[in-house]
């Protein structure tokens, strides 16, 4: 294999982006699978989600790119704002790289994901298919915002990973300056659990005191704003009808953008695109086993996938077949999923499944859940304390180490008085619930705004409450994002929440929880209580809060349901092996 460091390729406005470029020696000249990422090409996991030796050997040439204004490339860092540009003239120029047949693949996960939608978005004619692997699709929906809550946790971690590289460039001739600088941040980054609470969210101190995170002040400063830069960029659900390539969307049941990657596989099938959908039981991190606290089996890992194949293969399979037209057809079942519970892999037709039921599973007043409805009952009532808030436990999260992501035992949450758990009966059979999860919620505050947060657990004999997906309303956005109002203190009223998804069957002796609160802090932000608009002021107030479960008020969980004859065929499926 031979290797270039920091080839140079020049963008239309003259700055140069640089790479590392591997090829095989003495190939013939094979496709170019490119990754641009913002978080150093030169470091070992730059391109981790492909086998890059394995990729040369293939005859493929990878190209790894410093993004604009990150380590050794050129330019002002704005994150997100110039991938689309920037990644057609760096296709453009990679197709004409020693070695290139002039097409080309892109790969990478999580920002380096988003770079490929970004680029396809241009329609650059080099680029033929991407494989984007837990990558957002709406930044209302889980980078930016979840339900109107501003993404607290992530947002401000990420601004100060980034911001390390942001100052060694500012004192890159002050080494005294630069080790100051870097020992402040990463100080106030490890103090992350305390940094957190810091108010005013405008003025957000962590980020403020070290000159970095700019996007941050400018979304807290425009909070849901479509005009605002980052939104506008970040976008991807506005470029699925001018995008053409075929995508291969890699997610993960506890991973921050599940809802972005299976958004991201619809819209490609509803513009007639080739694309398939692939979720593991993973978080945003390294894709092994054990996740959190459950064990879901050697064959959930990336590298082990049903004992069959790993995930760098499963791409680069995928990139020569549409780069070279040597695998075969498309599969007639383009998603495959990991079923938890089980702990199986299994392949479907599409997603959601067809067969999948909608079932209620209404609320009751003694912390029952089942599909009796409800009658006459009084609402339960909870006091949230923005001061106190109910902390973040595992989930699908990316936050500061102190906050790992995935599946842990909820019951030291569920033990605070600010939090009700709404539990089946033991199971008398296995119950599969695969496919999108809603809670239609009747509640009332004393405040003019407030949250309700919910998720969604599997209780296992033993007594472990584990999670498995989660939602938030902020109650001003109940209406939608571009229609917020406050509410009328003690009048109930009805909130939707979207819990993204799941893949679990709740085996027989186990039950279905739902905890109803309102805060997960810090992944999402507190909300004060006050009615004043995001991050203005540091003042708290203290709500009651009533969550109605009546005939007139039927809150109820709505689960995709899937037939017992679906574990039956999965068995069938797997009797090959």
């Amino acid at each position: 294999m031979i290797v270039e460091f920091d080839v140079p390729a020049t963008m239309r406005d003259g700055t140069v982006l640089r790479a590392n470029v591997y090829r095989r020696g003495g190939a013939d000249p094979g496709p170019v699978l490119l990754c641009r990422t913002p978080y150093g090409k030169d470091f070992p996991n730059a391109g981790a989600t492909i086998d890059v030796p394995e990729a040369t050997k293939r005859g493929f040439v990878v190209v790894i790119q410093d993004t604009r204004g990150r380590f050794n490339s050129e330019g002002d860092w704005e994150p997100m704002l110039n991938e689309a540009e920037d990644g057609a003239d760096s296709v453009a120029w990679a197709a004409t790289l020693p070695g290139s047949d002039g097409q080309v693949a892109m790969y990478g996960a999580s920002y380096f994901g988003f770079t490929q939608w970004a680029a396809a978005s241009q329609k650059p004619p080099a680029l033929r298919a991407i494989a984007p692997f837990v990558t957002w699709f709406d930044p209302f929906d889980g980078i930016l915002f979840r339900g109107g809550a501003l993404e607290l946790g992530l947002q401000a971690s990420w601004h100060m990973q980034v911001g390390l590289n942001s100052l060694m460039r500012r004192h890159k001739d002050d080494k005294v300056a630069l080790g100051r600088a870097v020992y402040a941040l990463v100080a106030d980054y490890d103090a992350l659990p305390a940094g957190f609470a810091e108010l005013p969210l405008r003025e957000f101190p962590p980020l403020r005191r070290h000159g970095v995170g700019e996007a941050f002040f400018e979304t807290v400063s425009n909070p849901l704003a479509q005009t605002d830069r980052t939104a506008v960029s970040t976008a991807v659900h506005t470029w699925h009808d001018r995008i053409t390539v075929p995508s291969f969307n890699i997610g993960g049941w506890h991973d921050i953008f599940l809802a972005g990657t299976i958004a991201n596989y619809r819209a490609a099938r509803r513009a007639g695109q080739p694309a398939r959908l692939l979720i593991g039981p993973w978080p945003h991190g390294p894709a092994t086993n054990p996740i959190g606290e459950i064990n879901y089996g050697f064959g959930a890992q990336a590298g082990f996938i049903d004992l069959r194949s790993d995930l760098s293969s499963m791409q680069l399979d995928w990139f020569e077949h549409r780069l070279r037209d040597t695998v075969g057809p498309d599969p007639d079942k383009p998603v495959q999923v990991f079923v938890m519970g089980i702990n199986k892999w299994r392949t479907e037709v599409d997603w959601p499944l067809d067969r999948a039921e909608t079932v209620p599973f209404f609320l009751h007043a003694d912390g029952g859940l089942s599909e009796q409805e409800s009658a006459t009952e009084q609402p339960d009532r909870y006091e949230y304390d923005p001061a106190d808030p109910a902390p973040t436990l595992g989930g699908a999260t990316l936050l500061s180490p102190d906050y790992p992501a995935g599946p842990r035992d909820q019951r030291r949450v569920e033990e605070r008085p600010d939090v009700l758990a709404f539990t089946t009966a033991p199971l008398e059979q296995d119950l599969e619930v695969t496919g999108p999860i809603e809670l239609s919620l009747w509640a009332s505050s004393s405040a003019p705004d407030t949250d309700f947060v919910a998720r969604l657990c599997d209780v296992f004999p033993d007594g472990r409450s584990i999670n498995l997906t989660d939602g938030i309303i902020r109650a001003r956005y109940r209406n939608g994002i571009g229609d917020p109002q406050l509410l009328e203190p003690g009048r109930p009223y009805e909130f939707t929440i979207d819990l993204w998804a799941t893949s679990n069957v709740f085996l027989a002796g186990h039950r279905i929880r739902l905890d109803i609160t309102s805060s997960s802090f810090p992944r999402w932000d507190r909300n004060p209580n006050t009615g004043h608009e995001l991050g203005a002021d540091a003042e708290l107030r203290v709500a009651q809060q009533q969550i109605w479960h009546d005939r007139e008020h039927p809150s109820q969980l709505l689960l995709p349901v899937v037939p017992g004859l679906s574990l039956e065929a999965d068995a069938e499926q797997h009797t090959d092996k």
